[in-house]
Formats: structure tokens, sequence, C-alpha cells
């Protein structure tokens, strides 16, 4: 399920244009247009704001305008859920309509009840979260039955003839064997996969499962190895991406390659470290400070290989080295030997603990803006 070539197209030719240019330049508009969430899962660090803030939501017209503003050639639509936002069908129709390429995420709990608002469309992808097989995945999101429900609505989706992909997120607790078992499964289903260690949310429930940097690679070294140096399995990841899971490369991250934007405004500097909020695309580039933030940088930066940071880099380097590129797509990802030196992490800057102050700061916005939505959100509280 390789994606359509107009859709290849336009987004290597986006990537082309920019990378000749110079300059930083967004490959994917990550969207939040809600924070609110049916699960409460452990690892989750996106979930624990007042409900005067979980109660919002991005318009429409808000959507169409960040899309608009950033250039992406590529929107991704997570949360919160989205699916519980009543414009949804809306908001997709709209990116589709602007030629975009949209992933929806969702956890599938919805998916049955809403698939008849959306039709088939060769740029359009349902991402469904599972991380990993049934006892790994409703361990990893608390509840039970909910990987039956996921695993339901692939079928249901791939029977109404919608392009499905699976969004995999990696703990330390993964058993290689499991985690490789169940790419296995994935493809038997026919469907690709995303797949990315998890990001240490300084505001999770659970602090004690998510990878350091040593135990991803050796973690993605031992699955990768189980499925031929990956070339068993579909991924919707970059080789070189998953070369550098492996240990086998040295990257620095590319924060904004994948931007946020939520109901907070543009997220500085990246879609998983909130150190402020500006309104506008323009300000998010020319006023963030880059060098303050990355692995060797910024404390919170330390641990993190996660897609949404290091895919740009990858994508930058098939850009310069193509003929790379193609070597370790045809040949694999190398699971044994010597890694790549690692990124020096003992000069790093002391985390900033800014999260409360941000919060504060998004409720006496709401509080002046909407005050019902205020009284009714801290009442709820």
């Amino acid at each position: 399920m390789a994606i359509p070539f107009s859709t290849a197209l336009r987004i290597g030719g986006h990537a082309i244009v920019n990378h000749l240019k110079g300059g930083k330049y967004p490959l994917v508009l990550m969207l939040e247009p809600l924070l609110r969430c049916n699960l409460a899962c452990k690892g989750c660090g996106k979930i624990d704001y007042p409900d005067a803030i979980l109660n919002r939501r991005l318009s429409f017209e808000q959507c169409m305008a960040a899309i608009d503003e950033c250039g992406a050639p590529a929107v991704s639509i997570a949360g919160g859920e989205p699916l519980l936002h009543k414009d949804m069908p809306r908001i997709v129709e709209g990116y589709l309509k602007k030629k975009k390429f949209v992933i929806l995420c969702t956890n599938a709990l919805l998916l049955k009840k809403k698939i008849d608002d959306y039709k088939p469309h060769p740029s359009f992808t349902w991402s469904i979260h599972l991380d990993g097989d049934k006892q790994m995945h409703d361990k990893a999101v608390d509840q039970d039955g909910v990987y039956d429900t996921a695993v339901e609505a692939i079928h249901l989706a791939k029977a109404r003839g919608f392009r499905v992909q699976i969004n995999c997120t990696v703990f330390n607790d993964a058993d290689p064997a499991r985690l490789a078992s169940f790419l296995d499964h994935m493809a038997s289903l026919g469907v690709e996969t995303t797949i990315s260690p998890g990001y240490a949310y300084e505001r999770a429930a659970d602090q004690e499962h998510f990878l350091n940097r040593e135990r991803t690679r050796n973690l993605f070294r031992d699955v990768l190895r189980r499925g031929n140096g990956g070339k068993a399995w579909k991924f919707t990841n970059s080789p070189l991406f998953l070369d550098f899971l492996a240990g086998n490369r040295t990257y620095e991250c590319t924060p904004w390659s994948m931007p946020l934007y939520s109901v907070f405004g543009w997220q500085k500097p990246c879609y998983l470290v909130g150190e402020g909020y500006v309104q506008s695309f323009a300000e998010l580039m020319e006023g963030t400070d880059w060098d303050q933030y990355g692995v060797g940088k910024y404390e919170k930066c330390s641990n993190c290989m996660v897609h949404c940071g290091f895919e740009g880099t990858a994508a930058r380097e098939g850009l310069q080295r193509p003929l790379e590129f193609i070597k370790v797509a045809m040949k694999g990802i190398r699971t044994d030997g010597p890694m790549a030196p690692d990124i020096d992490l003992s000069h790093a800057r002391q985390a900033e603990d800014v999260h409360a102050q941000q919060v504060e700061a998004e409720m006496e916005r709401i509080k002046i803006e909407d005050p019902e939505a205020y009284r009714r959100g801290t009442r709820a509280a």
C-alpha cells in the first residue's frame, strides 16, 4: 500500500524545491484540533488539562488557515481523539480539496459509528493507534477490549475501500519477539506501520516505561533482525529513520519539519516539547531560538528519537544522498556490528518547568474570551 504516485510527487516536489532554496520548511502539519480523549493512556501527556481547556475545539476556519500558513503538503490530525470533533469530516474534506495528504489518527473506538461520515480518497489515510498485540496494547491504553475494537475497525475500513495504517508506539517493556510477531500480523492484514519509540512526556502518569537512547537502539536492532532487517514488514517510516533507530546513524532532530498547531496556537519548539505558544507560523519560525533545543542541548530532548523530530532529518539526508537511501531501502537495516557514535548529553541545559504558567495563561484567556466556558470548566474541575 504505497503512497499514491501523485501524492508522493507533490510531497517530494515540495521537499526538493524547498531544499534547493535552503532554510527551514515543514513537511507535515501536526494538528491537534482538540485535547479531549475517550481514553486515558498512562504514557500520554496530552490529557491532564482542566476541563475548560479540554472542552476547547479548533474551528474549521482555524484548521484551514493553519495549513495555508505553513504550506506543508501533508497533515496528521491527532489529539486527543479527533473523532470527538463534530466538524472533523468537514475538516478532512477541506484539506483534501486543498490537495493535501491527510492522515487521521484515531484510537478507533468511534470509527465504526463515524465511518459513514468519510469517503475513501487516494490522499486520505486512517491511522489507527495500536501499540502491539492485544495484551501489549490494552495494557498501554489501560483498558481491556480496545485492541479487538481497533482490529475490527481495520477490517471495516479496508472493506470500505479506505487506506489504513497503524501507529505503533514502543515502550521499554516491549518484548522483541512479540513485537515482531505483531508486525507480522499487521503485514498479513495488508496495513503499513508507523513505528516510533515513545516520548517521555514529563506529565505522563507512567514515567517508568519510556525508553532511553541506548535501550531504543538495542530494542530496534533486536526487532528488525527478526524481520530480515525490517524488509518483512511494510513501514511508512523512511528506511533512513529506521536505520537511525537501530543505531546506525547519528542524527540531530529537525523540529520545524512537523510543527504543531493546537487549541493553544503554534507550539514552541516542536510537537513534543511545549515551551510556549505563538499565534502565527511566521512567529514560530522566526521567533524560536532553535539552537536552544535538541538532543545534547536541552534536557527534555535527551532521550527523544521520535519520528516527528527525526523523520525530517532522514528526509534531508535522502535528498542529499539518494544512493544511500536506495541502498538501505534495498538491503534492509543493519542489525549487527558497531553502532554509530551518539550525541553527548552531558552539556544539555536543565529542563524548565513551564507547563503550569502556560495552563494559567490559557485559562485566563478562556476567562476573558468565553466566560461561560470558563465557569463550566472550573465547576467540572
